[in-house]
């Protein structure tokens, strides 16, 4: 059932969609797909329960700021796990294309006063703890 759902998520989202080439050898195709969305699930539910509790503490602007630093996380992971997907195939370095997003996220704080760069930072760095989280659960 779970593997199914983890197919239809992945068949309909781009952004999600993983193919066979992207997968390390060695590594069940449907494990390393769990993972990935067990993960992302984490992360989005972390992202939902911070943005609520400073949007209750602190205003829109710095709820904003963590929102977005938060989806620049989310995407920088994928591209990361995307990026890690294929070391066993044909490249042998992960792409560095991934290192744009936080490069972006800083110049955008820097250039647009609407947006803060502390929050928008602790927002990007949301996925750490789902993978921490995610890495103790594990048997």
């Amino acid at each position: 059932m779970e593997s199914e759902t983890v197919e239809n998520c992945s068949s309909h989202d781009p952004l999600l969609a993983v193919d066979s080439t992207d997968l390390p050898s060695g590594v069940n195709s449907d494990e390393y797909l769990e993972l990935q969305f067990r993960v992302l699930r984490l992360t989005f539910l972390l992202t939902i329960f911070s943005v609520g509790i400073v949007g209750f503490f602190f205003g829109i602007q710095t709820t904003a700021s963590l929102l977005i630093g938060a989806l620049s996380g989310i995407f920088y992971f994928r591209l990361l796990a995307r990026g890690v997907g294929r070391l066993g195939t044909s490249s042998k370095i992960v792409g560095k294309i991934q290192l744009l997003v936080p490069v972006a996220l800083v110049l955008g704080a820097s250039r647009f006063p609407q947006l803060e760069l502390l929050p928008a930072l602790l927002g990007f760095l949301l996925y750490k703890p789902a993978l921490i989280i995610q890495f103790l659960s594990m048997p």
